[in-house]
């Protein structure tokens, strides 16, 4: 993978800074066509382990994933860029609107715009959830593809029926994996048995 200059990250990851309704997970649609379809810094796979790190770690998901991926494109000062360019939009918008614009909030033109721009965020979250399901099926060979559709299933029930808290979901998901990644063996090692047991 090429290194990207430092204007070209920030420059990216500003446009979608700028464009980004409805919070981080509006803007995987947009970094996804930037950065895997658009400038193919990142593989397909390697997008979507940076989704799951940046919903698994801290802080707000938007940053993690600026950070992440700033930092596989050009090392340390892509991740600040990166960030730099994805919060700057958001920081300037709200400057703005707190020192000029407060007044505007129970102006009808503005209540119809945000009215307007609700169900396409919803849409830019949904969309990307598919996805991510979709790739969770594909990429597990060893368990078959109902399973992720189950454990997805079960977390939306666990949340919008019972008020389940998302922290103990990630929790125990992020136990679970390792739990299974320690048993697991690695595919490197399970090829070089067949291989002996060929022979």
């Amino acid at each position: 993978m090429k290194k990207a200059s430092l204007w070209t990250i920030f420059y990216e990851f500003l446009k979608i800074g700028a464009f980004t309704f409805g919070g981080g997970y509006a803007m995987i649609s947009m970094v996804e066509r930037a950065l895997v379809k658009k400038r193919h810094w990142l593989s397909d796979m390697e997008f979507w382990e940076c989704i799951a790190l940046a919903q698994a770690l801290p802080g707000v998901f938007a940053v993690n994933m600026a950070l992440y991926t700033g930092h596989r494109i050009n090392g340390k000062k892509g991740a600040g860029v990166a960030a730099a360019g994805a919060v700057l939009p958001s920081v300037v918008i709200i400057c703005l609107i707190a020192s000029f614009f407060y007044h505007l909030r129970d102006n009808e033109t503005v209540q119809s715009i945000f009215t307007g721009i609700r169900p396409c965020v919803v849409a830019l979250i949904f969309a990307p959830g598919l996805k991510m399901l979709r790739k969770a099926m594909q990429s597990d060979p060893v368990r078959p593809a109902w399973v992720a559709l189950l454990i997805a299933l079960l977390v939306m029930v666990l949340i919008c029926g019972f008020a389940f808290s998302p922290v103990y979901i990630i929790i125990g998901a992020m136990v679970a994996g390792a739990i299974m990644a320690l048993g697991r063996k690695p595919r490197h090692s399970r090829k070089s048995q067949e291989k002996t047991k060929s022979k």
